[in-house]
């Protein structure tokens, strides 16, 4: 009889990834795919350590599959699995501990478990591994865009964030790899790629032949088949005059550029230990919006950094207000065990943190809305993806170039399909 494989990712787009590549392999094992409901004879849970709310949900997480079927083997894979292993190890809803750059061994170390019953801890060396962990995707479920991971760790070292521990140092995949991915995923139907990974602009630095991101971009815009291309997250210190200039000409690369803020204020990215400025950041989007007509320019704010006054919010305030992002991804700064700001001095109040992050919240809306409302009347190219229903009628939902939300109702089935449509008016953050 197959066993039944029940998968739960949680935290990031590169996590998405790597949980549908587990489940592709268990599939080609010979593993029946179930929901994560009770009744699995495996539960594997892609865990995020990104904050300790993070370790909190992966730890619950795990603890829920095993109340599911005490019986089942239950794996706890990826970043928390690689930076608590040892400690995993000892909890005994727990059976199998896969780190980072391991995933692919999955299938390999359940066959060991249900040969021998022994608890295994396998994780990566994140000082000394270099080797890029090929893992891969056939074909997405019911989407026409798919994550397509062509990086993994980093060597920044922000002090607020654990990932480098947990991930590892940059690591590269090959060209001739990606490209042979993206292939058989338009072959599949992919319409939309979006090339992911840890720190995406480090890509081949690690290769040492001098490829670089650029390089991978017209090497995958070159794919005949391949429609569009969406970047995933970006450093300004990349994004040069040159760099975007080249970008621009290739035109399956969709206007959408979430860039890497944190912070609107010098102090603030100082003590973060970020490798930029508010003058670099700020030229960053100025040339991008030199070269793209009305560019989606989006971003990440940590409010309530250690150390961070009023002074220096009202300056991340001001600058936010001034960059006029479409959208503000806003949290409250998470103290992370293991990490250089946990430590520092002057920490910020929970209270302070949260209204600073709803002044933050109120700007993100009143720019978002004044974004979308610059496509009234004008010719919008969506991607359709599923179907829902607002007050009784039936509407398609797709995302444009900009990555603007739209609704259109149709009574066609439009699963796929790239329209072009004259949005009218807004309903909350969606184009009708």
């Amino acid at each position: 009889m197959r066993k039944k494989a029940a998968l739960h990712n949680l935290g990031c787009k590169v996590n998405a990834y790597e949980l549908e590549a587990m489940q592709q392999m268990l599939e080609k094992e010979g593993y029946e795919i179930v929901p994560f409901e009770p009744g699995a004879d495996v539960y594997v849970i892609n865990t995020c350590t990104v904050t300790n709310i993070a370790d909190r949900k992966s730890r619950q997480m795990l603890h829920r599959a095993k109340k599911m079927n005490p019986q089942a083997v239950v794996a706890a894979v990826g970043c928390y699995a690689q930076v608590k292993g040892e400690e995993l190890k000892k909890d005994p809803a727990i059976d199998l501990v896969i780190g980072s750059n391991r995933k692919s061994e999955l299938v390999r170390e359940l066959e060991r478990y249900f040969q021998t019953g022994e608890k295994m801890v396998d994780r990566s060396d994140w000082k000394t591994d270099r080797a890029y962990e090929e893992m891969e995707i056939s074909r997405t479920e019911g989407h026409s865009r798919a994550f397509l991971k062509v990086q993994d760790g980093c060597d920044q070292f922000c002090t607020y964030c654990i990932i480098p521990y947990a991930r590892g140092r940059v690591r590269s995949r090959g060209i001739p790899e990606v490209t042979a991915e993206c292939r058989r995923l338009t072959d599949a139907g992919i319409r939309e790629l979006v090339i992911t990974g840890i720190h995406l602009c480090s890509y081949g630095k690690d290769l040492k032949d001098g490829t670089s991101l650029l390089d991978l971009l017209e090497a995958i815009h070159a794919i005949e088949g391949v429609e569009r291309i969406r970047l995933g997250s970006l450093e300004p210190g990349t994004l040069t005059e040159d760099f975007i200039r080249r970008m621009a000409g290739m035109e399956k690369i969709c206007p959408h550029f979430h860039l890497s803020l944190q912070s609107g204020c010098d102090r603030t990215l100082k003590r973060m230990n970020r490798r930029y400025d508010t003058a670099m950041f700020r030229k960053t989007c100025e040339d991008l919006r030199r070269y793209y007509e009305h560019p989606a320019l989006t971003a990440d704010i940590i409010t309530g950094f250690p150390g961070e006054t009023e002074e220096d919010f009202e300056a991340c305030r001001a600058f936010t207000e001034e960059i006029s992002f479409f959208e503000t991804h806003v949290f409250p700064y998470s103290r992370r065990e293991g990490t250089k700001a946990a430590v520092m001095p002057d920490q910020v109040t929970m209270q302070v943190k949260k209204e600073r992050s709803s002044v933050l919240l109120e700007l993100h809306r009143n720019k978002q809305k004044e974004f979308l409302q610059y496509y009234f009347g004008k010719p919008v190219e969506v991607l359709f993806e599923e179907q829902t229903e607002i007050d009784g009628i039936p509407y398609w939902i797709g995302h444009g170039r900009e990555y603007q939300k739209v609704l259109l109702s149709s009574s066609e089935d439009l699963t796929g399909e790239i329209r072009t449509v004259m949005p009218l008016r807004l309903r909350g953050d969606c184009l009708i």
